[in-house]
């Protein structure tokens, strides 16, 4: 990289770090301001606070990059247009190509780095934060575990073991519980086909029902009722979760209900969208070098900024948009995953022509 490609990339790694750091500061700001008095009911310590707040930093980062990328090149290309040398470079035999090349390849870095962030750094810390909030702070119990394959959860002498939990239909899918004795010896086992959440506990429909006490057996019961401290909303979790699992645990899981005969779209579409996401800081910068060269000399940094949020509001609604109706089963994952980012990037596209033509 010669001198103006170091120049042009330190004038966008400027630009890039402050919109980075003012979203980030205005996500933290307003993050505190909603929490700060539910922790302090709570009873939780300052120390807890800004753990919780610190573990949430690469949730964050992985939200707000694509929109300073997007801020930044607009900004950075504005500033190179208004002050001419964007026409200076030009007029020394650079081409628009080879001066946003060093954008594109930040772009590109950021990118890596949003999906490095994504597989490697967010599950984790997402794990600590919600452990912090839900049982250092609201003191809330450690029973019920969620696996990829499976839901377990201890209700006095029972355990239950489920394959999925259907949050559009609130049941279990695949169930088996065990009632234990007090010796934690086996008394009953009962296999149901799902479980369905009623007023007291749960009822379980087409059960086979085998006892070990005594001369034992098996008996077929249509449903049966069976109390259990097990609450919907725990059960939520892991489906409100999802989408800080990794790619690889994402994918792990989608198969696993496959092989169950389940339907895997909600979780296919969320494990490409592991990929595309992070993606979308190449989409951004694509779709912002046109944008900015087409109005940097007539628009101001106010005008920058408005096009930044504007932009990346309507990506932002479009790719929530086009991948519901993946989760839903209405598109293909994959389709419904990059869908918003064919779309932005064939928009940079016909910008770029447009300003070639110029």
């Amino acid at each position: 990289m010669g001198i103006i490609g170091r120049y042009v990339a330190t004038t966008w790694l400027r630009l890039f770090l402050l919109c980075q750091g003012g979203f980030l500061a205005v996500y933290l700001i307003l993050d505190f301001m909603e929490k700060l008095g539910r922790f302090l009911k709570a009873g939780a310590s300052f120390g807890l606070i800004g753990s919780f707040f610190l573990f949430k930093i690469p949730e964050m980062l992985g939200q707000t990059m694509p929109f300073a990328v997007l801020m930044s090149t607009l900004l950075a290309l504005g500033m190179l247009s208004r002050s001419s040398e964007l026409t200076a470079l030009r007029s020394c035999g650079r081409s628009i190509p080879q001066v946003v090349a060093p954008i594109l390849a930040l772009g590109t870095a950021c990118s890596a780095l949003m999906l490095l962030n994504a597989e490697f750094v967010v599950p984790d810390s997402y794990r600590r934060m919600e452990h912090i909030e839900k049982v250092l702070i609201r003191k809330q119990g450690v029973n019920t575990f969620f696996r990829l394959n499976n839901i377990w959860f201890r209700s006095d002498n029972k355990i239950l073991q489920a394959k999925l939990f259907d949050p559009q239909t609130v049941t279990l899918k695949g169930v088996v519980v065990w009632e234990l004795s007090s010796d934690m010896e086996p008394v009953r086992r009962f296999d149901a086909e799902q479980a369905v959440f009623v007023s007291g506990g749960w009822r379980l429909e087409k059960v086979s029902q085998r006892s070990f006490a005594g001369q034992g057996g098996l008996e077929q019961v249509a449903m049966l009722s069976i109390p259990l401290a097990l609450k919907v909303d725990d059960l939520r979790v892991l489906d409100n979760n999802a989408d800080n699992l990794s790619f690889r645990q994402l994918r792990e899981y989608a198969r696993s209900l496959e092989r169950g005969g389940y339907a895997a779209g909600r979780y296919l579409t969320m494990m490409h969208a592991k990929i595309a996401v992070p993606f979308s800081g190449v989409v951004m910068v694509l779709l912002g070098i046109p944008f900015a060269l087409k109005t940097g000399r007539s628009g101001g940094v106010a005008m920058g900024i408005g096009a930044g949020v504007a932009i990346g509001f309507a990506y932002f609604i479009m790719n929530a948009a086009v991948q519901s109706y993946g989760r839903s089963g209405v598109l293909p994952p994959f389709a419904a995953a990059w869908g918003g980012n064919l779309v932005f990037m064939l928009s940079g596209i016909w910008l770029s022509m447009t300003v070639k033509q110029q």
